[in-house]
């Protein structure tokens, strides 16, 4: 069951190449905030489901550099008990990862039971950056697709639940937003020369991209596409349809009480009854018996 429609915002848009995906689709300020505030609302019921039915869930987020990858990792967690999620940012594999293969570092970062992991960049690495910087040889790349497909194979017939994004955005709009961090004395840090060799290298990766799109949306883990032109619209876009599918099938209801607590309820709500009772006789001075302390005090000194 889909939880969400956006109503001018059509989720069909999003095709599997990045040509054909909409870029002009956006949301005004108003819709944004109320979808914000729904799917956060719903997002620690899920979380739940998954705790108590000792589900996983792997999302991994793909996409250009200063898209927007943090801002929705922020938005999703917002709501969420940190104890039940990772997030995993990857960057580089460190000198002891290189050594082994590529896949080895991320079976290692996948959630235990009741949880989720996220994924700030994923394996799909191997034919992106990989492929583009020549870091893997071109028998290296090309047999990854299937290793990849493999590993997503093995992953979801285990029980795991598994989302793709790829956020999207123009080449003019990427260059606006690495020049709007270069800008910010406080984003500033996140930008690297990386960051410039890869938008120099845009059509390479375009092309790259779309190749892992074509060979690795399965039906088991499909890929997304999210226009992110228009932050919010793109915000939205991939909450929901992270949402629709960690709730395919999930028990969203509140988890019942415990068992052996029930037969203490009774007795916890007898006991936060008198607490009660003795607050409000002392508010309105009163002793045990009922009666006004001070005018007792007054007849005890007659006598």
């Amino acid at each position: 069951m889909q939880l969400f429609t956006l109503g001018a915002v059509d989720f069909t848009m999003a095709k599997l190449s990045l040509a054909s995906c909409d870029l002009s689709a956006t949301l005004d300020k108003a819709t944004y905030s109320e979808r914000l505030k729904k799917v956060q609302k719903l997002l620690p019921r899920l979380e739940l489901a998954y705790k108590f039915s000792n589900s996983r869930a792997v999302i991994g987020i793909e996409g250009w550099d200063a898209v927007g990858k943090g801002g929705v990792i922020r938005r999703l967690t917002a709501a969420l008990d940190p104890r039940g999620y990772m997030v995993w940012p990857i960057g580089p594999p460190t000198a002891e990862e290189l050594g082994q293969q590529y896949l080895q570092r991320f079976w290692r970062r996948l959630p235990q039971k009741g949880t989720w992991a996220l994924f700030d960049r994923t394996w799909y690495g191997r034919v992106l950056v990989e492929r583009v910087e020549k870091l893997a040889t071109t028998a290296e790349w090309r047999r990854a697709y299937d290793e990849i497909n493999a590993f997503e194979r093995m992953l979801t017939d285990d029980g795991v639940r598994m989302v793709k994004l790829f956020l999207h955005v123009s080449r003019e709009e990427q260059l606006q937003r690495l020049l709007a961090r270069i800008n910010d004395p406080e984003e500033r840090w996140k930008m690297g020369i990386a960051d410039v060799r890869n938008h120099d290298l845009r059509p390479e990766y375009e092309e790259a991209v779309d190749d892992m799109l074509a060979r690795t949306s399965t039906s088991n883990a499909p890929w997304r596409v999210i226009p992110f032109e228009d932050k919010r619209y793109g915000r939205i876009a991939a909450l929901e349809h992270v949402v629709d599918v960690l709730s395919r099938g999930m028990d969203l209801s509140a988890p019942p009480l415990a068992t052996d607590v029930v037969p203490e309820v009774k007795r916890l709500k007898k006991e936060a009854a008198e607490i009660e009772s003795r607050r409000e006789r002392k508010k309105d001075g009163l002793g045990k018996n009922g009666r006004k302390k001070n005018a007792a005090r007054k007849r005890r000194g007659k006598k």
